[in-house]
């Protein structure tokens, strides 16, 4: 069974980065496709961003172009997610799994790592 743990996430300043990760205990993901998404407080789980197995392709949602960038380390079977001009809409606790190519998820889901960012 693959256990998915996702940290550093924190608080940080509207304009401030984080670099999130993403790493698997279990089974490889290495060939999955990957994402991140994010749920802030009362509202629904989004995705934010995604990567082909490969490492290839990204691809994110329109509120974060520009400001994130998604990727894989050598062995693929980690997953970062850099993110830069930060805005207090990013708060949230962000997630990482593996998706299938219609976009579904294949894994279960981690404990997320919380990201506040104060104005």
């Amino acid at each position: 069974q693959v256990h998915l743990v996702e940290f550093g996430g924190g608080l940080v300043q509207t304009g401030g980065s984080l670099r999130l990760f993403c790493a698997a205990s279990g089974r490889p993901f290495n060939d999955y496709a990957m994402a991140w998404f994010r749920q802030a407080p009362g509202k629904e789980r989004e995705w934010v961003a995604a990567i082909d197995d490969e490492g290839t392709r990204p691809k994110y949602t329109e509120s974060v172009k520009g400001r994130f960038t998604i990727s894989r380390g050598g062995a693929r079977n980690t997953v970062y997610l850099e993110t830069n001009n930060m805005k207090p809409e990013d708060t949230a606790v962000y997630y990482c799994n593996a998706i299938y190519g219609n976009g579904a998820t294949a894994l279960g889901w981690g404990q997320g790592t919380q990201v506040t960012v104060s104005s």
